[in-house]
């Protein structure tokens, strides 16, 4: 169900201004009391402190302006921050989320949370769903076997892990340019969808260039949708990023793999596949086509490890 964000904004006080686009579950802009522009969306209370924390090491992440309750759901009003998202993902901003990524080892050490659940065994709360890939297909039914096969239940490791690491969640601009306060809808990250269809007409049109050969170094001036945030290996986070890429720019995936294989043992990348192969899976036969589905499984049945 999409958020009602104009009657959010009036429920908080706020000037409703419009939709952000792309997304799934519905944000917009808003404005407020002291003439800042914001983004108003669904959220999760327990992430602001971790945003604190990675804004704390330079994470371009957006501040939490302000967290509440509307008629049950819970939702956050966030700094709107500078910069676009990625017009095509090229080795310059893989370069670039690498980068982020690398700030965020170990910043969970003394935080006494507890490490997060992959949900290889049991449904997550709203995704990760075991029925739909049993009742989907035989070819589905195979790969949620080899899911619940794997013994891991929970992701070790200190790190804050942002838990939905791909392109579509970060915005950037040319390094050494300072980007202008966004204005309208080009100042919003676009959905996952959206930076797949970047990538993917330019990989259509058979345009390398486009896509890497010409990579100007970008800097990552935002990195957004900290909901599903916590502990565990930032190896996560690097598996998330090659599950996307290995669909829509394989040709980017070899320095995410090897950083990831730096970063975490064999066993512990293959459960982090795991769970992107049950999530992504799940959420296309339950929201998307047919296509998008064995689209998806198709990247599942290509993970580059295995639990021994």
């Amino acid at each position: 169900m999409r958020l009602d964000v104009p009657a959010c904004a009036a429920a908080l006080g706020l000037t409703y201004l419009g939709p952000c686009p792309g997304g799934e579950v519905g944000a917009g802009y808003v404005l407020l009391p002291d003439g800042r522009r914001a983004v108003l969306n669904s959220g999760n209370a327990e992430s602001a402190p971790l945003v604190t924390i990675a804004r704390a090491v330079g994470v371009p992440a957006p501040r939490y302006e302000r967290v509440a309750d509307v008629a049950g759901v819970t939702v956050v009003v966030q700094e709107l921050l500078p910069g676009l998202p990625p017009a095509v993902t090229d080795r310059a901003v893989v370069d670039a989320m690498l980068a982020v990524s690398a700030r965020c080892t170990g910043l969970l050490r003394d935080s006494g949370l507890p490490p997060r659940q992959l949900y290889l065994h049991s449904d997550g709360p709203g995704f990760c769903h075991h029925g739909s890939l049993a009742g989907h297909s035989a070819r589905s039914a195979d790969l949620l076997a080899r899911i619940e096969a794997n013994p891991t239940e929970v992701l070790p490791g200190d790190d804050l892990v942002h838990f939905d690491f791909h392109p579509g969640n970060v915005l950037v601009s040319p390094a050494g340019v300072v980007p202008n306060d966004p204005t309208g809808p080009a100042g919003t990250s676009l959905s996952p969808a959206g930076t797949a269809a970047a990538v993917d007409s330019a990989a259509a049109a058979g345009n390398d260039t486009a896509i890497g050969a010409n990579d100007a170094a970008v800097t990552v001036t935002g990195v957004v949708d900290w909901d599903g945030a916590g502990r565990g290996n930032r190896a996560f986070d690097l598996v998330t990023l090659l599950f996307v890429l290995s669909r829509h720019a394989p040709h980017l995936t070899a320095p995410i793999r090897d950083a990831a294989a730096a970063l975490a043992p064999p066993d512990v990348l293959a459960a982090c596949w795991a769970h992107m192969s049950l999530r992504q899976v799940d959420w296309s036969i339950r929201h998307h086509t047919a296509a998008e589905v064995d689209a998806w499984l198709t990247v599942a049945e290509t993970a580059p490890w295995t639990h021994r």
